[in-house]
């Protein structure tokens, strides 16, 4: 049986469009960013200079120190 669709691709696209909004935003303000990249499967921290790191969580450490770096992504990588 296939799974219903509770919201519209309207719904979808600003869901989308808000969560860019705020990573530029967050950039902006000096901030680093933490996602996962839905494309490489890859869990990065994007600092505002561009750089991006691919990054391992460390389940129940302090929020300070509760992920380890584990390389430096390249431009053209990921």
């Amino acid at each position: 049986m296939p799974k219903p669709k509770l919201f519209g691709d309207d719904f979808d696209a600003k869901v989308v469009a808000a969560g860019i909004r705020a990573r530029r935003e967050t950039l902006a303000a000096g901030v680093p960013v933490f996602y996962r990249d839905s494309a490489s499967g890859l869990e990065l921290m994007e600092y505002p200079d561009g750089r991006r790191f691919e990054i391992q969580y460390v389940a129940g450490a302090p929020r300070e120190s509760n992920y380890r770096v584990l390389r430096e992504i390249g431009k053209n990588a990921a």
